[in-house]
């Protein structure tokens, strides 16, 4: 199966995907995954590449003609990991989650695609999920121009850290559409984006017991697309002030104001303004 660029139909068109080689050929499928819900194994699609290829390719082009991702394919399983030896509450399991392997190939699948039209359109200053690029670069960006500013003198600098509380819960798939849309992704594609985010089950399993089911309309921390995804939601957020700069790195935000001792920076009234529309966040 294979979804690139140079295959990927025009913009307006859905993107679709092409049985050329078995899915055991492609690191769409890592070999260690725990199976999902539906019990399918990487060493299942492994043994029987051959006769499942066409048969997943046909399922996987439906679902991006459609713009609807199967449900059973949304199902998740959550199982709670103990932290640490002795369980005095809940905070202290860590929630494993289990998608359908099958599921994560098309996700791998399409996040290629989706980079590619998304990249050229990206803040600069987002350091996270990008080639050639780190955590250890945001933060030497941050300390050089820090520094660089406070050689002169008569200057100040003030630095305000923000961490997105529960940042991948937050996002909203209707307003992450609109988001998508005016990064030029083409309207199938967030179609079908929105639909894999919303109306999705998970059970919790405690030992061979099997919880209630209950849906949710938040990404799953398990997605392969989940954390990009959050980039792209983040996106429209920048300084235009020539003495801020706004760097990024996933949900972990810096904001740097330099300026002269005489002059008033501006305030953080336009960033409390635009957080709401990423949900609640933390400041320090």
């Amino acid at each position: 199966m294979d979804l690139t660029p140079s295959k990927a139909v025009p913009s307006s068109s859905p993107p679709s995907t092409h049985h050329q080689s078995p899915p055991h050929h492609s690191p769409s499928v890592p070999p260690l995954l725990a199976p999902g819900p539906d019990g399918v194994s990487p060493s299942t699609l492994r043994h029987w590449a051959e006769e499942l290829t066409p048969v997943f390719t046909d399922i996987f082009n439906s679902s991006l003609e459609s713009c609807q991702v199967p449900a059973c394919l949304k199902t998740s399983t959550i199982v709670p990991v103990p932290k640490k030896p002795r369980i005095t509450g809940l905070n202290d399991y860590r929630p494993v989650v289990l998608t359908s392997v099958v599921m994560k190939s098309l996700e791998r699948l399409i996040l290629p695609h989706l980079k590619s039209i998304t990249t050229p359109l990206l803040d600069p200053l987002q350091f996270a999920y990008r080639a050639n690029r780190s955590v250890d670069d945001a933060v030497h960006l941050a300390l050089h121009s820090t520094l660089q500013h406070l050689d002169s003198p008569g200057t100040y600098a003030r630095i305000l850290l923000v961490d997105f509380s529960s940042a991948f819960n937050t996002i909203r798939p209707a307003l992450l559409q609109d988001k998508l849309s005016q990064l030029s992704v083409p309207a199938s594609l967030c179609r079908w984006i929105t639909h894999f985010l919303t109306d999705r089950r998970q059970h919790v399993r405690l030992g061979k017991s099997l919880g209630l089911c209950h849906h949710q309309h938040w990404i799953t921390p398990g997605l392969c697309p989940s954390l990009p995804l959050f980039s792209l939601y983040t996106n429209c957020c920048t300084s235009s002030h020539q003495s801020v700069k706004l760097i990024k790195f996933a949900d972990d935000t810096t904001l740097i104001g330099s300026s002269p001792m005489a002059t008033r920076l501006p305030t953080g009234g336009r960033w409390l303004d635009w957080c709401p529309g990423a949900d609640t966040t933390t400041c320090s």
